[in-house]
């Protein structure tokens, strides 16, 4: 692969751990706050599940970039439909930063 394709892989995966270790703190602080008063579920339901969503949006981001990295090292060459996946993918990390960032305030 080369080199500014590493490079892009490198901070997807560095943005994916961070959004997946962010939201974990959350969730379980979520959890924590839950667990002394059951009726608590109506207050913060939405909240767990978006929370929830931010892991599977990650896993699916995980499963792109393996597959990027599958037909690159295939065939050593990625399309420009890969390289715009992979800015994407880049975008939606730095989005759900910013939308976890304004929520925990």
């Amino acid at each position: 692969m080369s080199k500014k394709l590493d490079n892009y892989i490198d901070e997807v995966m560095d943005n994916i751990r961070n959004d997946r270790k962010i939201t974990r703190e959350l969730l379980d602080d979520a959890v924590k706050w839950l667990s002394k008063d059951e009726a608590r579920h109506r207050e913060i339901g939405i909240v767990l599940a978006k929370y929830v969503e931010t892991l599977q949006r990650s896993n699916e981001q995980l499963v792109k970039v393996a597959g990027m990295v599958s037909k690159s090292s295939a065939n050593e060459g990625l399309t420009a439909k890969d390289m715009s996946e992979i800015y994407d993918a880049i975008a939606d990390t730095s989005d759900l930063m910013e939308t976890k960032n304004v929520s925990k305030k």
